[in-house]
């Protein structure tokens, strides 16, 4: 049971990762054009919008797609549980929310969930070299 529940969260947390990375290189490339003077600034915050919009679509089908993956192969009992796995997981994250929301966010709290963000960032390149050889080796 808590193989479906880490499968589920990785698959989350590779979409959040794939999102930031996402952004935060299409931010780079952005701030060199802007710096160059080959296009504004409002051109360039304009192109970002949407390549975080872009981002956030990819991300949100690859989600889905590997969710789907997983769910193919499953026995109707493993889907059974994972369907309850992930909704007290949902719960449990719901309950965790409020209570962020509830306190102030200090620094120590931004460098964990940087190096989180960062962690998930690495996991998804990770993920993404392994997607890109099975599809080298399925071809």
């Amino acid at each position: 049971m808590s193989n479906i529940g880490d499968g589920f969260k990785n698959i989350f947390l590779a979409g959040i990762g794939a999102m930031a990375y996402t952004g935060e290189k299409g931010k780079e490339v952005i701030d060199q054009l802007v710096a160059k003077g080959e296009i504004t600034l409002e051109q360039g915050r304009e192109l970002n919008d949407e390549l975080q919009r872009k981002a956030g679509k990819a991300t949100t089908d690859i989600r889905e797609s590997a969710l789907e993956a997983r769910m193919s192969i499953m026995t109707p009992e493993e889907r059974e549980a994972f369907v309850a796995a992930a909704a007290r997981i949902a719960e449990e994250q719901n309950a965790k929310a409020a209570e962020v929301e509830a306190e102030v966010v200090d620094e120590e709290t931004v460098a964990e969930a940087a190096e989180e963000v960062a962690e998930a960032v690495e996991e998804v390149a990770e993920a993404a070299e392994d997607a890109v050889e099975a599809a080298g080796e399925e071809a």
